[in-house]
C-alpha cells in the first residue's frame, strides 16, 4: 500500500427532517475517529450556510491502508447504517493537498 496520505472532500445533502439528528451522529462518528483511529489525521465538517442541510466533511488519512481501516471500524458502520436514509445524495471528491496547516 501507498505511504501517502489520502485526501477527500465528501459532498452531502441531508433530507432537512432528520437534520439535527444527522449531525449529532456525524459529530459522534468524528469524535470517535480521532480518538481510536491513529490513521485518521483529520475530519472536518461545515455546514452551507444558506443551506445547512448540505453538509461538506474534508477528510484526511495516513494512507490508503487507515482509510480502509475506517471504513470497516464499528464506529463507522453504526454510523453509516443509522444515517443512510438521511442522506439523499452524496459525492465523495478525491482531492490534492496544496496547503494544510493547523495550530497545536
Amino acid at each position: 500500500m501507498s505511504r501517502k496520505p489520502v485526501v477527500r472532500m465528501a459532498e452531502l445533502e441531508i433530507d432537512p427532517a432528520t437534520l439535527e439528528t444527522y449531525r449529532a451522529l456525524l459529530t459522534e462518528e468524528i469524535e470517535a475517529s480521532l480518538a481510536l483511529e491513529d490513521g485518521v489525521l483529520s475530519l472536518s465538517a461545515v455546514s452551507i450556510r444558506d443551506n445547512p442541510n448540505r453538509i461538506r466533511i474534508l477528510e484526511v488519512y495516513a494512507d490508503q491502508e487507515a482509510y480502509e481501516a475506517h471504513l470497516r471500524t464499528p464506529h463507522f458502520l453504526k454510523y453509516k447504517n443509522q444515517t443512510a436514509h438521511m442522506v439523499t445524495s452524496l459525492t465523495l471528491i478525491e482531492v490534492d493537498p496544496i496547503a494544510m496547516r493547523a495550530k497545536p
